[in-house]
């Protein structure tokens, strides 16, 4: 399968997330029982362990391939590309200029890759530093548990077809009056099941579960994390609609379960920060003259319009009807 050869070769000198592992040299003390060759093909032989580390140079989406369904499939694309390097090596082609250039290439995105993974380890994080950082951050991580009742008015995306459509004082009136209701002991469910026109929710008493900050519209978002469990707001305007908004609970993630992902964020940050400074230091300078995006390209010129005759040219010659008659009245 050609597209998991390139894929092998793309991976051996483009892995952005770990250097390609080299094959394993296979010493004098390496049996056939530890280390087997699996393939052979004239002078060309592939060890085991030459063979899965291939396979860990893949991309993640062909590894699962290659271990898999794909094994043989894979050892054959292996196998062609190893025949074709053993050939290219027999007419000197590691020589060609623009081999070389791809080579060293390859080579310097390698170690480049193998000094990231060097200075991410270097990044020390401590459970200290983590907790400081989640209380600093905690609102991040806290959710709201509510239910809504919206009215749409005319031109909201929720505007039930078939429905009389309101002007947007209309539906701010009625959404009023369903807060009153509301106020004065009626269900927040049963009305939300027969007056929300946002029928998903409606249908469940107007429930949208637990959400978090930057999963709804800023107005509506605003209203529901100022709000206490038990208290009811609105109607709050968005592009929907007016919504009534009962705010069920407060919740924030406990540390434990994302420590990790924010132990992953902080030490990406850390990473790129330390990168940042390192191109500072280095203080680079760039020919601006090369790197100018040149102008863009000049619109068409516009024909000039031709110039209008003091007459249409129409008008320049006579019906061949009238004509014929004149040179009969000029021989009479």
């Amino acid at each position: 399968m050609l597209t998991i050869l390139l894929a092998l070769c793309c991976g051996i000198a483009l892995a952005q997330d770990k250097p390609a592992t080299p094959p394993q040299t296979t010493t004098a003390t390496t049996t056939a029982a530890t280390d087997p060759i699996i393939v052979a093909a004239g002078d060309v032989t592939i060890r085991q362990s030459e063979f899965e580390n291939a396979i860990k140079t893949l991309p993640p989406e062909y590894q699962q391939f290659a271990q898999g369904s794909g094994k043989k499939q894979f050892a054959e694309d292996y196998l062609r590309m190893k025949m074709l390097a053993a050939q290219g090596f027999k007419e000197n082609l590691q020589n060609d200029p623009e081999v070389t250039q791809q080579l060293n290439l390859m080579r310097e995105n390698l170690v480049a890759n193998a000094e990231l993974q060097k200075m991410e380890k270097a990044i020390q994080l401590s459970d200290a530093d983590l907790q400081a950082l989640y209380e600093k951050n905690k609102n991040e991580y806290e959710q709201v548990k509510a239910r809504h009742i919206l009215i749409a008015f005319k031109g909201s995306p929720a505007a039930q077809a078939g429905k009389k459509e309101l002007t947007e004082d209309e539906a701010k009136a009625k959404a009023e009056a369903i807060k009153k209701k509301i106020e004065g002991g009626a269900s927040f469910e049963e009305l939300a099941k027969t007056e929300s026109d946002d029928k998903g929710s409606g249908g469940r008493g107007g429930d949208l579960g637990a959400f978090s900050r930057g999963q709804m519209v800023q107005e509506f978002e605003q209203a529901a994390f100022s709000a206490k469990p038990g208290e009811i707001v609105g109607p709050i305007r968005t592009q929907y609609g007016y919504h009534i908004i009962k705010v069920e609970s407060h919740e924030t993630t406990p540390f434990a379960q994302v420590k990790e992902t924010l132990a992953k964020r902080e030490r990406q940050r850390k990473l790129q920060e330390s990168l940042e400074t390192m191109k500072k230091n280095a203080n680079p300078t760039f020919n601006e003259a090369y790197f100018t995006p040149p102008p863009p390209p000049a619109a068409p010129k516009m024909e000039a319009a031709p110039t209008p005759t003091s007459k249409p040219a129409t008008e320049t010659k006579k019906p061949a009807a009238q004509t014929k008659k004149s040179s009969e009245k000029k021989k009479s």
